[in-house]
């Protein structure tokens, strides 16, 4: 019953803004997400290895082995690709690793690649996207740019060696270093100057940043590649946010550990990127733990390339702002999000499973499946759905999002401000069909709060032990 109940709503939503996807979703929501893992296959390289101390890496945390580096990931690629293997030991790399095609880097166990934190070494700029507007930055920590078939394997760790001396800093609150009079991101405005570039549509060629700018890079960044794989790595310390494919296609993250606590420390963020699997990993983070983004306003809405196809299972989250998020730089539209047998449980985690946009943003937020996730404690509410985030300097423009179609099945949690957390725009922008099924929100102080929500749907849902019936609509 609840299943027809869920396809009869679901179909019946006839907003112009909705994908004709929407319009027909299968008995078992569920289903599509076989179909997705089914199309998300890794990479497999070359029986080849190429051990970086043959290139002349020393592992004494003293050498700069970025030339090594280098060498070795040239020559795997010229073999037509394998395995670059960094043994055990600790490796300084003055600069960033740039993967090419067919490249796997290996990071054995007992291995330590530790990143220079002098902003320099992360020149010439290379084409990025900052907070998801596209721009000319500092290299990513680890970057690749319209490669193929590339991976970041093995046990080992990459530390990038953030903290409030360097790199944290130049965010200007003092929690993370800064003091008056030292240089941050607000200086020369750079990112409100981001966000008028990106708002006025100025040709992204001409958006130059990187020195003097202050804008940290991403640790990990493949761009528009395909055929990702990063697998078994310990991240640490990044800059800013740590995991981020951006318009990538077939991407598995998987046994990775992130903890980095430094600001907007988010811990896996794809963006604009198409069948993506992230599994069995755990974030310890700053900021968001996963955060799925789809461009930021003009940007994102004129590249028009959705965060679609996401699936999440077995991952488990501590600190941060919040579990499995989606948003708030989603412009682009965001679809077709499963996360199942999750766990998290901080009193440092804000949220459990959120949903943040603002009527600068746009885009259709819609199909989001959540199963069988344990929440232990979280500081606010076990769903939150926002339509009202901040805004920047960009909110002169006008462009409302849809959020619709959120599907919550078997999740259970023990202390929280509020169970269910939910604000629309207005009473004709709300948030649209949200259905909760066999879940036990326990230790709610506050209870559910829901401003302008509609088409809401409970079954078998309790909330700090009393059984919940649907609201017909709450405004």
């Amino acid at each position: 019953m609840f299943y027809f109940l869920l396809l009869l709503i679901f179909s019946s939503c006839q907003n112009a803004s909705v994908s004709d996807e929407s319009k027909a979703i299968a008995p078992d929501p569920w289903a599509k997400m076989n179909e997705i893992l089914a199309a998300i296959q890794p990479p497999v390289f070359p029986d080849k290895t190429f051990d970086i101390t043959a290139y002349g890496a020393k592992p004494d945390g003293k050498t700069d082995c970025l030339p090594a580096l280098k060498k070795a990931i040239e020559a795997c690629n010229a073999a037509g690709g394998g395995k670059v293997l960094v043994p055990a030991g600790e490796y300084l790399v003055n600069g960033p690793i740039h993967l090419k095609s067919n490249v796997n880097l290996h990071v054995a166990e007992g291995a330590t690649v530790k990143f220079s934190t002098n902003p320099k070494h992360y020149l010439p700029v290379v084409m990025t996207r900052w907070e998801a507007a596209e721009c000319y930055n500092y290299s990513p920590l680890i970057y690749a740019y319209q490669q193929e078939n590339i991976a970041i394997t093995g046990t080992g760790t990459l530390d990038g060696q953030a903290d409030n001396e360097h790199w944290w800093n130049w965010v200007d609150k003092e929690e993370y270093g800064w003091k008056p009079g030292m240089p941050s991101q607000a200086d020369d405005h750079s990112r409100p100057k981001l966000v008028d570039w990106n708002t006025r549509e100025v040709p992204v060629e001409e958006r130059i940043l990187g020195e003097g700018a202050y804008l940290r890079p991403n640790f990990l960044q493949p761009y528009d590649c395909k055929n990702v794989l990063i697998d078994g790595v310990t991240i640490r310390n990044s800059p800013m946010w740590v995991v981020h494919p951006v318009l990538c296609e077939n991407v598995t993250i998987q046994n990775v550990k992130v903890i980095s606590h430094g600001p907007n420390s988010d811990g896996c963020d794809p963006e604009s990127c198409k069948n993506v699997l992230i599994k069995n990993c755990y974030f310890d983070t700053g900021d968001d733990c996963i955060a799925l983004k789809s461009g930021r306003n003009q940007d994102g809405r004129r590249i028009n390339r959705p965060i679609e196809n996401v699936v999440i299972q077995g991952c488990e989250m501590k600190d941060g702002h919040g579990g499995v998020v989606i948003g708030s730089e989603v412009s682009g539209g965001a679809r077709n999000i499963f996360a199942e047998d999750c766990i998290m449980d901080s009193p440092n985690l804000d949220r459990a499973l959120r949903v943040k946009t603002n009527k600068t943003r746009g885009g259709v937020i819609e199909n989001l499946y959540f199963r069988n996730i344990k929440v232990g404690e979280v500081k606010e509410a076990v769903l939150r759905v926002n339509m009202r985030y901040m805004m920047l300097s960009d909110s002169t423009q006008m462009f409302m999002p849809t959020v619709q179609n959120i599907y919550v099945e078997n999740v259970t949690s023990e202390k929280s401000k509020y169970g269910i957390l939910i604000e629309g725009y207005d009473s004709e922008n709300p948030v649209r069909n949200v259905f909760l099924k066999n879940c036990k929100f326990d230790g709610a102080e506050k209870g559910d709060k829901i401003t302008h929500g509609t088409g809401l749907s409970f079954e078998n849902y309790y909330l700090n032990g009393q059984l919940v019936e649907s609201p017909a609509k709450a405004n």
